[in-house]
């Protein structure tokens, strides 16, 4: 099974650049066409919020169009910079999203490795938050099938990463949501966004990945007193890749046209070899 990850798209109408820098719409449109070439394609593709940068009905419209090439199933989750009933709204039909409530979350059973999604926003903050209501949810869905193997599908990643301008935000109810997925062995993963870096870490005896963005990336800068910038880092994904007996296995997946493949040349052996 094959899950194809990506995250902070931060769409904005053609022509208008993020940051004066950034096309995010062309950005998001190379990566749908990359996703859409893959071979063997994926079962499905993830995205784990900051859809768009402006949360309004044309803004999702548009982001509905860029996504429509896709020919297997796209599950999305509410990043701090979108409107839970602008995005309910305009995905209403896609089947999983919960038709009332005050949380974007819910649960898909179809596929070989069981997707989680939690709504981690927190009203008016960039920060994220799991609430005593979205953790008593997460624990009633772990314990429904606590032998499948299980993704669990976020925004704010809910650790720190020692890169201090990252840091600075809390995760509200971080050690509570650890507990509860510490205590199953089947969840393989935790997939997240919103730091526009890949990042990897052992969490609650699983591991946690934070997917680059499709739109743009924060430098990978360890000084304490660095400035927040960004810089046009290549758009990239993960390929998530479970198997019977292996389990998952992630790849970091570009997303840009790029030079290749190649037939891998052996050298000549030496002469009275």
């Amino acid at each position: 099974m094959i899950l194809a990850h990506i995250s902070d798209m931060h769409l904005r109408p053609e022509g208008d650049l993020a940051h004066g820098v950034a096309d995010t719409s062309g950005s998001l449109s190379g990566a749908v066409e990359r996703l859409s070439a893959l071979d063997p394609p994926a079962d499905a593709v993830l995205i784990t919020g900051d859809l768009v940068d402006d949360p309004n009905a044309r803004a999702y419209a548009q982001l509905r169009r860029l996504l429509a090439p896709l020919s297997v199933p796209v599950y999305l989750t509410p990043g701090n910079r979108d409107d839970r009933a602008s995005l309910r709204a305009a995905f209403a039909d896609a089947g999983y999203l919960p038709e009332n409530g005050a949380f974007l979350h819910y649960a898909v059973e179809d596929l070989p490795v069981r997707l989680i999604a939690l709504d981690t926003v927190k009203e008016g903050a960039k920060s994220g938050e799991l609430c005593a209501e979205r953790l008593a949810w997460l624990a009633d869905r772990l314990a429904e099938a606590p032998g499948r193997p299980t993704a669990i599908l976020m925004h704010h990643p809910p650790f720190k990463t020692g890169v201090p301008f990252m840091d600075g935000q809390d995760f509200a109810g971080a050690e509570a949501f650890a507990g509860i997925v510490g205590a199953y062995g089947n969840v393989e993963r935790v997939l997240c966004g919103h730091l526009h870096r890949p990042i990897q870490r052992r969490f609650a005896g699983t591991l946690a990945c934070v997917a680059p963005s499709t739109a743009f990336h924060m430098p990978l800068d360890l000084r304490p007193d660095a400035d927040l910038n960004l810089v046009l880092e290549p758009p990239a994904g993960f390929l998530h890749v479970w198997s019977p007996g292996i389990g998952m296995v992630t790849h970091t997946l570009p997303l840009v046209a790029h030079p290749g493949p190649f037939p891998f040349r052996r050298r000549p052996a030496p002469a009275g070899a």
